[in-house]
């Protein structure tokens, strides 16, 4: 039966709004736990050890998010592993996150002087404090506002845990535009609530990357 939208389909919306940002924050934690080894690997001095970072970072960047989660929810349970979609989808994103992350993060660490290093080595800096006191802070400077937008991206991709049944913002909209037949009213609702959610972060990484002078 064909009806229309209703104040308890927008506090519905609104809910699912919450489950995609505990979802964002739950990729990007894994992501940073993964980013941050991934980061230390393509420094490392040892071929092997870089290649292992590098060959990971290639894979995951060469394959759409989509796979891995097809991968992790319906290609586990084929060999007898079932698990929740939350558990695939948090593991999916925190793979595919950790990829960019770790590079960004290298980029930001690699893009700091050799002269720093050799400065800090001058002063009597052990490796681990020439690392924390002077690489860190400058490449963090760095790094913040490509971190913060891949944050964004990583908000948006958060739409495509609903394939595998994960009952989030974008899901929402279809359920409501097959219950009300207004699939351009119902995904405008969405694509507005995501507009709020992402503004304003967008906003916060210039805000930083001028505060902070990033480019000096």
């Amino acid at each position: 039966m064909i009806r229309d939208i209703q104040l308890l389909d927008l506090l519905t919306i609104v809910e699912a709004a919450g489950t995609t940002l505990l979802l964002s924050l739950v990729a990007f934690a894994g992501s940073s736990l993964l980013g941050l080894p991934i980061a230390a690997l393509r420094l490392s001095r040892i071929p092997p050890v870089r290649w292992l970072a590098i060959v990971y970072v290639q894979i995951v960047q060469g394959t759409p998010l989509l796979v891995w989660l097809f991968l992790l929810f319906f290609g586990l349970a084929t060999l007898g592993f079932n698990i929740s979609a939350w558990l695939a989808v948090s593991i999916g994103f925190s793979i595919y996150g950790g990829a960019f992350l770790g590079e960004t993060w290298y980029g930001a660490l690699r893009s700091v002087s050799v002269t720093q290093w050799e400065a800090a080595s001058s002063l009597g800096l052990g490796i681990f404090h020439q690392f924390t006191r002077v690489i860190l802070p400058q490449s963090v400077r760095i790094a913040i506002p490509p971190t913060i937008g891949f944050a964004v991206q990583l908000l948006k991709n958060t739409s495509l845990a609903s394939t595998i049944g994960v009952y989030e913002l974008t899901q929402s909209g279809q359920f409501l535009s097959a219950a009300t037949y207004k699939p351009l009213l119902a995904y405008s609702i969405v694509a507005v609530i995501y507009f709020v959610i992402c503004y304003p972060l967008t906003m916060w990484s210039r805000g930083l990357e001028r505060k902070l002078d990033v480019n000096r």
